[in-house]
């Protein structure tokens, strides 16, 4: 069995596209995922399975919400092991930033070198970001709705979704895969 994070874009967020938790816990545990658990309203989703399993419960997911629920919600899938790869690669931790201003831009996908050489480097100043192959780093000193650096522009130009979590959820969630050892 692998663990995973399931991060789902655009849930309950200002109130718009409900999505209770309860009720994305249930799709999960319908799908065959097993250990099901949620962190906070914003479509955070842990979760057990066979790797062979995972993408067909993703799909079958976002199949399901978007017939019960009557909207499409993106989800990004990682595997524990890629979660910590994550956290162990900010480049920004390593620069000793302070962590309240730093996010993570997680991408369906790798995106293609010649559309992330578009991403332009000065869109928000005094903002700051990295893409490390399937993960951008944000450095957001004046908050993520302050920031010009946004889902919707790394989703059009590097042609993959993202969705961001700051980093106090990206290391909440790394707590609940990596429980202490006793």
């Amino acid at each position: 069995m692998t663990a995973y994070v399931a991060l789902l874009r655009g849930v309950n967020v200002g109130g718009a596209r409900g999505l209770p938790m309860p009720a994305l816990q249930a799709l999960f545990e319908g799908a065959g995922a097993l250990g099901v658990k949620t962190l906070i309203q914003s479509g955070n989703v842990l979760f057990e399975t066979s790797e062979d399993r995972s993408a067909d419960i993703v799909a079958a997911v976002g199949a399901a919400i978007s017939r019960d629920f009557g909207f499409e919600a993106p989800i990004v899938l990682r595997n524990a092991r890629q979660w910590r790869a994550m956290i162990d690669g900010n480049p920004y931790l390593r620069r000793g930033v302070d962590p309240k201003t730093l996010h993570a831009g997680c991408l369906s996908a790798q995106p293609d070198p010649a559309r992330a050489v578009r991403l332009d480097p000065d869109r928000s100043p005094p903002d700051e970001f990295e893409v490390r192959g399937d993960t951008i780093y944000l450095n957001l000193p004046n908050g993520v709705a302050r920031s010009r650096l946004t889902n919707a522009w790394f989703d059009s130009t590097l042609g993959v979704v993202c969705t961001m979590r700051n980093w106090a959820t990206v290391t909440r969630l790394a707590q609940i895969l990596e429980p202490p050892a006793n």
